[in-house]
């Protein structure tokens, strides 16, 4: 086996963190993208490699675990490698540790491909780059693999219109806007989590009746989460989220969420999520109230 690598490096900026007071879920996308990137360099597929070839090095989903809270401020670095390498697919892994404690804060897995910009037309990778990833080949470790999610099937995309869709709640709906989008045109990956993260207060109003903004120091954090990317979105195309809650335990919550192209009504994007409370001052998980618990259970979907 090999070894893995070092990938990314940087610090926390308040700008990446949300009303929770921690990192939002997309930058962590956001920075795995830049090590999945990283990794390709390593393996001969640099930026201006793929450029010149009209290729892109993309991932199609991510597996996300949560570990522990990152802070504005607090370094960080990220270190990568590959739990298998074929001819049409890289599956990575990419774990981002405290600089100062080396603690994993989070991981982030997934599987990365050759493609057009678009994402339409897909590539083999070369035999000389498949050559090269053995040298990035690690296992899975166990803080890494799924806990409260199961990656065996991936949700049924859906059409806006249909029965199904109408089961959920809208908690999100905009334009892409040129900003959103990388240098080819597209919706960044890291906004897909992030559009779904902006919604999140829509959907505790639609289900909870409750104001984030008035919630005191009461909030939630995300556990862990997948995510399915089909279709890239460019700049003016409208995009809407529907979610709808699929399983409730004693503390946490299991999301399922479809984000739809409002144009063409098909799905862009699947997710599902693990959540919780949390006690903002002491920064740890509280239990659902039992009440709300009976009232939530006769909201979840199939």
């Amino acid at each position: 086996m090999g070894e893995m690598i070092e990938v990314c490096r940087s610090s926390v900026q308040t700008w990446e963190c949300d009303v929770m007071g921690h990192m939002n879920v997309q930058f962590y996308v956001a920075h795995a993208t830049s090590g999945v990137a990283a990794m390709g360099n390593v393996i001969g597929l640099g930026p201006s490699k793929l450029r010149d070839q009209g290729l892109r090095l993309r991932a199609i989903n991510h597996h996300i675990r949560f570990l522990r809270e990152m802070r504005p401020g607090a370094p960080f670095y990220a270190m990568g490698g590959l739990t298998a390498a074929t001819h049409n697919k890289l599956r990575f892994l990419v774990e981002i540790r405290n600089t100062v404690s080396d603690d994993v804060m989070a991981t982030l897995s997934g599987d990365a491909v050759l493609s057009n910009p678009s994402g339409t037309a897909l590539t083999n990778f070369p035999g000389e780059a498949i050559e090269k990833a053995a040298a990035l080949l690690v296992d899975l470790p166990t803080h890494a693999a799924p806990r409260g999610l199961s990656l065996a099937k991936e949700p049924k995309a859906l059409k806006i219109g249909d029965s199904k869709a109408q089961q959920l709640i809208p908690i999100y709906q905009a334009m892409v806007k040129d900003a959103d989008c990388d240098a080819d045109g597209y919706m960044m990956n890291r906004l897909y989590i992030g559009h779904i993260s902006d919604g999140i207060p829509n959907m505790l109003a639609a289900t909870r009746g409750e104001d984030r903004s008035s919630m005191g120091n009461v909030g939630g954090a995300a556990l862990e989460y997948r995510t399915y990317y089909t279709k890239r979105p460019q700049a003016g195309d409208i995009i809407a989220v529907r979610s709808g809650l699929i399983g409730i335990s004693e503390k946490a919550y299991t999301w399922g969420h479809w984000m739809f192209d409002l144009e063409s009504g098909e799905t862009i994007a699947t997710a599902e999520a693990v959540a919780i409370s949390m006690d903002l001052e002491v920064r740890k998980a509280i239990p659902i109230p039992d009440d709300l618990r009976m009232k939530l259970k006769k909201l979840l979907i199939e």
